[in-house]
């Protein structure tokens, strides 16, 4: 058997079964290779639990009921479909089973034949009431129960049972090597990489699995660590090549605002302005909430860089909000009658000779102020003198941009901005390279959102709302937490709410919806259409948190918003309350469904969001083995800096202990940890 670190070069076809139709759809969800296969983790796991008796039965939970059928199925066939019904009975209990367009089952549940029906349960008048059930033999239902599957995030035409057929060839064929050497396992009560994979995706125990994203999250927390200790190690105590000397630019600017910078705007500015005038280049992290000032600041210093001759880069997460900042700078620019050429736009959806216009613009240094998204660090692009670069926390870590700009001339300042408040203890981990400044005042002008938290009997009272906010010439946002409907977890989702919407509000209301599995042109095309007003209510998954600035979205709804942690929902609220109305955001919470609803009520009555995030820290516990994943600050993909955080300083202190000792990974203990962290400084699809 072939050990490996990385399985980078071993293409998905490479595994039986796995043919150029599939090849396609696993490409749909991100999997080309081995390596990714492998971190394709599960979004959810599905338990084999033991039979439930009718009398048994829970409402909206999953059950495995066995039923011997004493009477066949009732096949009632319409225009277009056919039902399958089976009614099944025991002591004075009825459970009423059906299928959609099945008839055929009607041969096979045969009279005196025993089954197991497994699915969501739901009380009726006087019986139970199950659809579309998975069903066993008895023996068959003997070998899974007890069992934990994975459930993945599939794409249409790509089943679950693909996806584990496939993972589990890898481990058939390859031993997966360990890049940690024992003593550090055995330190820090660590399973093996091998084993940690192997139940993450195919759990022998609740237990295994729970030791085995300890693992998983360590390893993501250590090869970050590290990567942010090369950045730190190749650009501290650069001198500053491109030194501010006057702040008269930065003067006029603020004093020509049509309002006044907040007491906490000026503060940063003055520290931000120090370090462009500084003995040292600047790495500094501006963190504030959204709508807290960040992106003037940064603007003023752009401006006050490019009018002493130098060029200025802003790095956007998306098209749209590129298009955003371009066209803000722009009328910034004229307001203030700075004499200076006007912005660059560089982005993927520009023509061949527009984007031969821009690079020509760039490299002659015609052009000193360059706004764009990835396209900013490709390789055609010179720049002829770039001193400052401001990136979102998107690109924060994923592209390592601090190398791909050096390449193109001297090493630039760097300015990164966040939007997640996030605990200063666990800032000063995750951006011990910066500089952090901190954004903790909001501008006096701004109308507090109202917050609603609200059950699910509330949501006719809160269309009626939308549709009076719709009258009064607003827009909506509308959060679900999946993209299709999922018959493990009950969940609002994507596709089906986009569709109840437009039948709900007919004519008076344009719909339309967003979610990840979109084309980025597909995305880009929606959220113009929302910032351009063309679109009432938008209906997305949580891609809306790094979005454009809608002043006219008066309204949030969060539908299942016990699912999400507390930093990502008070990101979604951030998406309104950028304009003069009053804006508001409705917290809905799931049907029957408890766990969450403490987390809601500190969200219903603050909006400060570092606040949020000191409670979100307290409230924390291990999560939810078995249920959605809340999403990380930094894109980790199972690691979450607040529900991980335990393991996130054992990282930092293995981290320091390798700093200490062996901080180029030379030794032959660690030679797989060096492997793995220079795959994924390298390559800007993996990040740091």
């Amino acid at each position: 058997m072939e050990a490996s670190y990385l399985l980078t070069d071993k293409k998905v076809t490479s595994l039986k079964g796995i043919g150029e139709k599939n090849e396609k759809l696993f490409e749909k969800v991100g999997v080309t290779n081995l390596n990714q296969l492998l971190h394709f983790y599960p979004r959810a796991y599905d338990h084999y639990a033991g039979l439930r008796e009718l009398d048994q039965l829970t409402g909206g939970e999953k059950c495995a009921v066995s039923a011997v059928i004493t009477r066949p199925p009732v096949v009632r066939t319409g225009a277009k479909t056919a039902v399958t019904i089976l009614t099944v009975k025991k002591d004075f209990q009825t459970l009423e089973v059906i299928w959609y367009h099945v008839p055929y089952l009607r041969k096979i549940l045969k009279k005196g034949a025993s089954f197991v029906f497994r699915g969501v349960v739901a009380r009726r008048p006087g019986k139970w009431h199950m659809e579309h059930p998975e069903i066993f033999t008895p023996a068959a239902y003997h070998d899974v129960e007890g069992s934990v599957q994975p459930v993945y995030s599939l794409t249409a035409g790509l089943s679950n049972k693909t996806v584990q057929k496939a993972v589990r060839q890898i481990f058939e064929k390859y031993e997966i090597a360990d890049c940690l050497p024992g003593s550090m396992l055995e330190r820090y009560s660590l399973a093996g990489r091998e084993s940690a994979l192997k139940n993450i995706h195919f759990p022998e125990s609740a237990e295994k699995l729970k030791e085995a994203r300890k693992r998983i999250v360590f390893d993501e927390f250590l090869l970050f660590l590290l990567g942010l200790s090369r950045l730190k190690q190749q650009s501290s105590g650069q001198e500053n090549s491109f030194r501010l000397r006057s702040f008269e630019t930065a003067e006029k600017l603020v004093s020509g605002l049509p309002y006044s910078l907040t007491g906490a705007q000026k503060r940063v500015l003055e520290e931000v302005l120090d370090d462009l005038a500084g003995e040292k280049m600047m790495n500094r992290l501006i963190q504030g909430d959204v709508g807290s000032g960040k992106t003037i600041l940064c603007f003023t210093a752009m401006l006050s860089m490019a009018m002493e001759g130098h060029q200025c880069a802003m790095m956007a997460p998306t098209e749209v909000l590129a298009v955003q900042h371009y066209r803000s700078l722009c009328a910034l620019i004229e307001s203030s009658g700075l004499d200076i050429a006007p912005p660059v736009l560089l982005t993927g959806s520009l023509t061949a000779k527009e984007r031969r216009i821009a690079y020509e613009a760039i490299a002659s240094g015609r052009s000193r102020l360059i706004i764009g998204t990835h396209a900013l660090i490709q390789e055609k692009v010179d720049y002829a003198d770039l001193a400052l670069v401001v990136t979102d926390e998107q690109h924060r870590f994923g592209v390592n941009q601090r190398n791909a700009f050096s390449e193109k001339g001297k090493l630039p300042h760097i300015i990164v901005l966040s939007a997640t408040p996030i605990p200063r203890t666990l800032a000063l981990i995750l951006y011990g390279d910066l500089k952090i400044s901190v954004l903790d005042e909001m501008p006096a002008d701004r109308l507090r959102i109202k917050n609603a938290v609200v059950d699910t009997t509330y949501r006719d009272k809160a269309y009626r709302f939308i549709l009076k906010e719709i009258r009064a010439g607003h827009q909506i946002y509308i959060i679900c937490p999946m993209i299709e409907k999922n018959e493990d977890l009950d969940c609002e989702n994507v596709v089906e709410y986009t569709g109840k919407m437009k039948e709900f509000f007919g004519k008076e209301a344009n719909v339309a919806m967003l979610h990840g599995r979109m084309t980025n042109s597909e995305k880009n095309a929606v959220m113009s259409d929302f910032a351009e007003g063309k679109t009432d209510i938008l209906v997305s998954t949580t891609v809306v948190e790094v979005g454009v600035d809608v002043p006219n979205a008066t309204v949030m709804m969060v539908e299942n918003a016990d699912r999400f942690g507390l930093a990502q929902l008070h990101q979604l609220r951030g998406r309104v309350g950028r304009g003069d109305a009053q804006s508001y955001c409705i917290f809905v919470k799931s049907e029957g469904r408890e766990e969450g609803c403490e987390r809601l009520e500190i969200l219903e009555n603050s909006n400060d969001g570092f606040f949020i995030a000191e409670e979100d820290l307290k409230l924390r516990g291990q999560g939810d083995l078995f249920g959605l994943r809340q999403s990380g600050v930094a894109g980790f993909d199972l690691a979450d800096v607040f529900e991980d955080r335990q393991i996130l300083e054992l990282a930092k202190d293995a981290a320091d202990t390798i700093g200490r000792t062996d901080p180029g990974l030379e030794s032959p203990e660690l030679s797989g940890l060096k492997k793995l962290l220079d795959e994924r400084m390298n390559d800007v699809k993996i990040g740091l």
